[in-house]
């Protein structure tokens, strides 16, 4: 979530991000990748990504992740000057994602990974979509892109999880998913873990219902 803002015209630096941010939810932009699949070609993803979106309920500071920032990944090629960040900026936040299906008794955790596997930072990643002067405006909401680990057990989306929907993923009652069905509920969660306490997100939390007809 933006913070404070900035005026049209006005580039922010990425010497300023940091401070420009407010702070960060756990978000899940939900994909229908039948339809990407057909739209995709020439025209990129509109309608499978722009119908429905889930976060967390809790909004965390970057102050209150201050003690969980670590340096971020190497990042080849090097960035142009503008977004180059001295300072760490990446956060050391476990993530996880769960499906439980609609006759299931339990959910399944299909993925573990962390918010310090995002290519590009908060902070480059605001400092990029201000730089022809875009404002932004205090309670603006911008996504980070899916976050992958280099391990299959920490891919962030069933498109990688199950190669496309070529190789499904078993879950705990011994169904299978390629993709998700109708009644399935998917939970993100995320937190940093520091010595004695925990700093959460709350859950991110959603179900697929079936398409109007």
């Amino acid at each position: 979530f933006v913070g404070p803002g900035n005026k049209m015209g006005h580039p922010i630096s990425i010497d300023e991000a940091h401070d420009q941010i407010f702070g960060i939810v756990l978000m899940n932009d939900w994909s229908a990748r039948d339809i990407q699949k057909w739209e995709y070609v020439p025209l990129g993803p509109f309608l499978a990504k722009n119908f429905a979106t889930t976060i967390s309920p809790w909004i965390v500071t970057l102050d209150a992740l201050e003690p969980f920032r670590i340096a971020s990944e190497k990042q080849d090629p090097s960035p142009k000057p503008y977004l180059q960040d001295k300072k760490l900026s990446a956060y050391d936040v476990q993530l996880q994602v769960s499906i439980q299906g609609k006759e299931a008794k339990e959910p399944t955790i299909v993925s573990n990974s962390n918010m310090k596997y995002l290519y590009w930072t908060f902070t480059q990643q605001l400092t990029h979509h201000s730089v022809t002067g875009c404002n932004m405006r205090p309670g603006d909401l911008l996504g980070s892109g899916t976050i992958s680990g280099p391990k299959k057990e920490e891919y962030g989306s069933m498109l990688e999880l199950s190669w496309s929907g070529k190789k499904p993923i078993k879950l705990n009652d011994g169904s299978e998913r390629a993709f998700l069905h109708d009644g399935d509920t998917v939970v993100v969660t995320g937190h940093a873990q520091g010595k004695g306490y925990r700093i959460g997100f709350g859950e991110a939390r959603g179900t697929v219902l079936p398409a109007h007809k």
